[in-house]
């Protein structure tokens, strides 16, 4: 009876041995609330069509308190070291998803305190040695790599252009904004003349988009840009408040075209010396 009782007893802690090795050996976590397929191929140095093969599932959907093994390896195969030169585009991430390891183990073997990498950098892979070791990526890996960097640079060019062509506008209109500001209240005597939209080929339409012909009223003058800037409001001797909302072939310097609403009114007001004051 004694022996009867040893034996069971030796044989209970030959199978708890057993248990524990096998657990030991085996690569399994639990799914967590929020886990994914792929964070956890990324986690664990896999690909998620690995696991899914190893798990046997035939979709991407994992629930928590699930189960997943992440490989179907043996924890003590032996290591093969080896060596990867870092190409542009490489990431620690992309290379530890090549030799199937994880960021960590790449970090830790390569003595890393960030995900910082340069290119031509020297790293060392540790692979088990029923794999085969990846010296280099695969030339698809490689084209794919060098595609990113120049979708990047592009990307980048565009992005510094666009930066610039806004930083130009707003440089023009700091300079506008500033112009009329320094010209404003400035007076000056000028040599005006007068023209009017309703004439033969006229198509009443001003420099700035002032449609004429839909109101022959409106008080307009033609300036030179570099004397009154476009758009500034001014007060014209004889002709009353305006805005400087046209330019003209013969409108250079202190001269200035008013408009009238008739041709008889134009010719009427001949060429006259007057009093502009820029209001604003």
């Amino acid at each position: 009876m004694r022996n009867k009782i040893a034996s069971l007893v030796i044989g209970t802690a030959l199978i708890g041995t057993i248990a524990f090795n096998t657990e030991a050996s085996a690569a399994e976590i639990n799914v967590k609330q929020g886990d994914t397929l792929w964070n956890i191929a990324q986690n664990n140095g896999t690909t998620v069509e690995q696991l899914k093969k190893v798990n046997n599932l035939t979709s991407d959907i994992i629930l928590p308190s699930q189960t997943l093994e992440t490989s179907n390896k043996s924890t003590n195969e032996e290591k093969v070291e080896s060596t990867h030169t870092v190409k542009s585009g490489e990431t620690l991430s992309g290379i530890s998803l090549d030799y199937g390891v994880k960021v960590n183990e790449l970090k830790d073997w390569n003595d890393l305190n960030s995900d910082l990498i340069v290119v031509n950098q020297e790293l060392l892979v540790k692979a088990e040695a029923n794999e085969t070791t990846k010296s280099e990526p695969t030339k698809e890996t490689n084209d794919k790599s060098e595609k990113q960097t120049e979708n990047k640079s592009e990307k980048q060019t565009e992005n510094k252009s666009e930066k610039k062509t806004e930083q130009k506008t707003v440089e023009n209109k700091s300079e506008e904004k500033s112009e009329k500001t320094s010209n404003s209240g400035q007076s000056m005597t000028m040599e005006a003349t007068a023209y009017t939209a309703q004439c033969d080929g006229c198509t009443g339409i001003t420099a700035t988009g002032i449609d004429l012909n839909a109101n022959s009223n409106k008080k307009v003058v033609a300036v030179d840009p570099s004397v009154i800037p476009l758009g500034s409001r001014v007060h014209v001797e004889g002709y009353g408040e305006a805005i400087a909302g046209d330019t003209g072939g013969a409108i250079k310097g202190d001269r200035i075209d008013v408009h009238l609403p008739t041709k008889d009114a134009a010719l009427g007001f001949g060429r006259q010396s007057v009093n502009v004051t820029v209001l604003d």
